[in-house]
């Protein structure tokens, strides 16, 4: 938040020994970094669906932090942001756990199943698939390239191949 009373405030009251929290003033950079990262974790997941390997995927998942540090930067975020908690961090965790709903998402769709099949075979909301429509709609508003962005949008809403899309990044 840019108020850094209330943030002290917020970060003081949930802060306990088993729990640190930190506070920035790049509201933008945090938001980016909590969504876009569940669009990179689609690309993960049909990764580990095609069995690409941990390389593979490690490129992945950098190339993915690099996308949303240029998205992010130029709608006025700051670039260190992506390489904490809320950038990398977050990034990382939810392209490897085993817990990701994106990535189970990613894993279903290079198993042949369709998006609606996917995103049914969960209980929970896989965010990503919205958020890749919202991150592909500002890379083209703002100039920025994307490509795992451009091709998870493709795979989702323009009937891509994943196997493919994924192969052509990799």
């Amino acid at each position: 938040g840019t108020d850094g009373d209330a943030c002290s405030t917020v970060q003081h009251a949930f802060q306990c020994s088993y729990f640190r929290v930190y506070t920035t003033p790049d509201v933008i950079g945090v938001e980016l970094g909590g969504a876009l990262k569940n669009v990179v974790a689609i690309a993960a997941g049909v990764s580990d669906g095609i069995a690409l390997g941990d390389n593979a995927k490690s490129a992945l998942i950098t190339r993915g932090l690099a996308e949303m540090s240029r998205l992010g930067v130029a709608m006025g975020a700051d670039a260190q942001t992506f390489s904490g908690l809320s950038g990398m961090g977050d990034l990382v965790t939810t392209c490897l756990s085993k817990h990701s709903r994106n990535r189970a998402v990613g894993e279903r769709l290079a198993q042949g199943m369709s998006v609606e099949e996917a995103l049914a075979a969960s209980p929970m909301v896989a965010e990503g698939v919205r958020t890749t429509r919202s991150a592909y709609a500002l890379a083209e508003k703002y100039g920025v390239e994307m490509p795992i962005t451009h091709q998870v949008y493709g795979v989702l809403f323009e009937g891509a191949d994943p196997k493919a899309a994924v192969t052509w990044l990799m």
